[in-house]
């Protein structure tokens, strides 16, 4: 593991003082305003745990070379960290992309601190190490603007870019103004990361989410994760890789039924 310096994560904590506590994590170039439309509908059931991923939003590592690279067992290791830190013995994981890697993480290497786990929109392995390199140098020699550009085709649906174009702007521009160094770190723990082999280790409930159009971590994606992790659960929604964003009522019911 890669070491960095210790710098707490950025993080809010809202719901009754002693309600089980959900951790969502959030993807790669967002940050925990993400999952504002879940907070909103859980956080008077559950005591709600935002955090902003180390090198996104708020949660920047002062110093951050260029050639940076975190890994995976960072990213997983810095949910522990947080917990820790609040005194939180277990709780409910939901991540989403990047997010969704690294709480696969935690069922493999941590899960006696889960006690469950919804993996969205993500995969076991996502994508490959030469397109994460590659789009690390572009970031870090180019700056984030061009890529945030293209990221609507990534998230969304044409649909829904036509029907919420401020909310899409919205977060193309922070992704544009984001660091280009945390984001290429971020980008180098998804070219080494590769759970593949270990997933069928997973034992905690698990909940597997889906988007019917996601371009980039496929339903395919999702079936390979729900062939292996015993006694998951399946539930795909009709959007694309922002699934929780672009259709936020029906990943929001998932999400509130499968944690009961």
């Amino acid at each position: 593991m890669t070491a960095f310096p210790s710098e707490p994560l950025h993080y809010t904590l809202e719901g009754p003082d002693h309600a089980p506590v959900l951790v969502l994590s959030n993807s790669l170039g967002t940050s925990l305003s993400m999952w504002q439309r879940q907070a909103e509908a859980l956080r008077s059931t559950w005591r709600v745990l935002r955090y902003d991923t180390r090198g996104h939003g708020a949660s920047a590592v002062t110093g951050l070379a260029a050639d940076a690279a975190f890994s995976l067992d960072r990213l997983g290791q810095d949910v522990i960290d947080l917990l820790d830190r609040l005194q939180i013995e277990r709780a409910h994981f939901c991540g989403i992309s990047m997010g969704g890697i690294t709480g696969l993480w935690l069922g493999v290497h941590a899960p006696q601190r889960l006690l469950s786990l919804t993996v969205a929109n993500s995969a076991a392995r996502i994508g490959n190490a030469e397109t994460w390199n590659a789009r690390a140098q572009q970031v870090t020699q180019h700056g984030m603007a061009a890529l945030a550009a293209g990221a609507p085709a990534r998230w969304f649906t044409p649909d829904f870019c036509a029907r919420a174009p401020d909310l899409v702007k919205a977060m193309t521009d922070a992704l544009a103004a984001s660091s280009a160094n945390g984001y290429a770190a971020c980008c180098r723990a998804l070219a080494e990361a590769d759970l593949r082999q270990q997933i069928d280790g997973i034992t905690l409930p698990t909940l597997l989410i889906a988007g019917a159009h996601d371009p980039v971590t496929t339903v395919d994606d999702a079936r390979f994760m729900h062939a292996r992790i015993a006694g998951a659960h399946y539930v795909e929604v009709p959007a694309s890789h922002l699934s929780n964003i672009e259709a936020a009522a029906p990943f929001t019911a998932a999400l509130a039924a499968f944690l009961g």
